[in-house]
C-alpha cells in the first residue's frame, strides 16, 4: 500500500543496571497516503516512541514499519520532522535555516531561494527572510520549522508536541496553519499531541494510545479537520458534536491516568 503501514511493532528499553521498559506493545496501524493524523495519551504511553520507530531514529525490539511498501531501516529524506522546539539555528537568518536542506543537498541556488520565499509567505514569514531566528518570537520559528520541513519535500510530516510550548491564542493560529498547510502540500502528517482539543481539530484520524505497554486503545475516524477547511475553527470545537467526541476522550484518558496513579501509589 501507498501511506505507512505499522505492523506488530513492540518496543522494549533495557534499564541500566537491569530491568526492562516496555514502552510499546504489538502496535499495528495503516495511514493512507495524504492523511493527516493525530495521537494522543497520557505520559509514558509510547506516543513519541512510536513516532521516533516511523522517523527512523529508533529501531524497534519486533514488528516492522512500511513506507509506500519499503521497510524503514533508518532516517530518510522522504520523512521530515517538526520538534516541540524548533531546533533551529539561531546564528543564522530564517531564510537560511529554511534553504539549509535544499542546500546540503546541492539544489540549484536559484530554484531553492524561489523556493524558500514562496514556503516563507505560505507559513506568514515573507518580510522576515532576513532575521536572525533568535529575534523571533516562539510561534514564528515554529513557523520557520514548518517551512524548513517543507523545504526538503518530504512524504511525510512528524510532528511531535511542535505547539506545546505555545501560548493559547498562537498556538490555535498554528492549529489553522497546520491544516492549510496539509490541505494545499497533500502531505502525510502525523501529530503527537497532549490536548485532547488539539488531536480532535487537527485529526482526521485520532489515535488515542494507553500506557504499560503502550498499545492502541481507540481510533477514531473524525470530520473536524476537513471542516476546518471552510469553518472558523471557533464554530468547529464550539459545535455538539466537537464537545461530546472531547468530553468523551477526555473521560478516557482521565481514567487511564487515575489508573497509573493507582499503581504508583504503594
Amino acid at each position: 500500500m501507498t501511506g505507512i503501514a505499522i505492523d506488530g511493532v513492540s518496543m522494549v528499553f533495557t534499564i541500566p543496571g537491569g530491568g526492562e521498559v516496555h514502552a510499546l506493545n504489538n502496535v499495528s496501524l495503516d495511514i493512507k497516503e495524504g492523511e493527516i493524523v493525530s495521537v494522543l495519551g497520557p505520559s509514558g504511553c509510547g506516543k513519541t516512541t512510536l513516532l521516533n520507530i516511523v522517523a527512523g531514529f529508533l529501531s524497534p525490539t519486533s514488528g516492522e514499519v512500511q513506507l509506500n511498501n519499503h521497510i524503514v531501516k533508518g532516517p530518510g529524506s522522504e520523512r521530515g520532522m517538526v520538534f516541540q522546539q524548533g531546533a533551529l539555528f539561531e546564528w543564522l537568518t530564517v531564510s537560511e535555516n529554511v534553504a539549509f536542506g535544499p542546500n546540503m543537498a546541492g539544489k540549484p541556488k536559484d530554484q531553492t531561494r524561489q523556493k524558500v520565499e514562496h514556503l516563507l509567505q505560505i507559513v506568514g514569514l515573507g518580510d522576515f527572510g532576513e532575521k536572525p531566528v533568535y529575534q523571533l518570537s516562539g510561534g514564528m520559528q515554529q513557523r520557520v520549522a514548518l517551512a524548513r520541513c517543507l523545504a526538503n519535500d518530504p512524504d511525510v510530516i512528524l510532528m511531535d508536541e511542535p505547539l506545546g510550548a505555545l501560548d493559547a491564542l498562537t498556538r490555535e493560529k498554528m492549529q489553522g496553519l497546520v491544516l492549510k498547510l496539509w490541505e494545499e502540500t497533500g502531505k502525510t502528517i502525523i501529530l503527537i499531541t497532549h490536548s485532547v482539543e488539539e488531536a480532535l481539530f487537527l485529526g482526521e484520524k485520532l489515535i488515542v494510545m494507553a500506557p504499560r505497554p503502550g498499545r492502541i486503545e481507540k481510533i477514531y475516524d473524525l470530520p473536524f479537520a476537513r471542516q476546518g477547511r471552510t469553518k472558523s475553527p471557533r464554530d468547529i470545537k464550539a459545535s455538539a458534536e466537537f464537545v461530546e467526541k472531547r468530553e468523551e476522550i477526555l473521560s478516557m484518558i482521565w481514567e487511564m491516568e487515575e489508573e497509573i496513579m493507582g499503581q504508583a501509589t504503594p
